[in-house]
């Protein structure tokens, strides 16, 4: 008797589609803020929205694309040259937030990826105020 395998989180939150909509929802929300979108380095956004998709695929099961092409992760050191403050926290939970509630995850689903993001976003915090 075989057993199939569980899907992976990735697999279960949509794969890479589901991953290019959070992520292309996310920076559309980042372009909107001007003060927002002032934090990023690069005027256009595709860049990095690409980044953060091959991330989150990565972190949740997907393709190691991720740390094939940029190696480990290492988030608190590429952020340690950006200001990021509570108000910048909050703003890009706001914006994560709003784009994740367009994939309309399960419930327990939608709770996992949240738990990461909201830690990973205090993690990043490196400026009081």
């Amino acid at each position: 008797m075989s057993l199939e395998p569980s899907p992976s989180l990735y697999e279960q939150i949509g794969g890479h589609a589901a991953f290019q909509r959070l992520t292309t929802e996310f920076y559309s929300r980042v372009a909107a803020d001007p003060g927002f979108a002032a934090m990023y380095p690069e005027a256009d956004l595709e860049p990095a929205r690409v980044r953060l998709e091959m991330f989150l695929e990565q972190y949740f099961g997907g393709p190691g694309t991720y740390g094939e092409l940029r190696g480990h992760p290492r988030l608190r050191m590429r952020h340690a040259p950006f200001r990021i403050d509570a108000a910048a926290r909050r703003t890009w939970l706001r914006c994560m937030r709003e784009s994740l509630d367009v994939l309309e995850l399960p419930p327990m689903l939608d709770g996992l990826v949240w738990d990461y993001f909201e830690r990973a976003a205090h993690a990043m915090t490196n400026t009081p105020g």
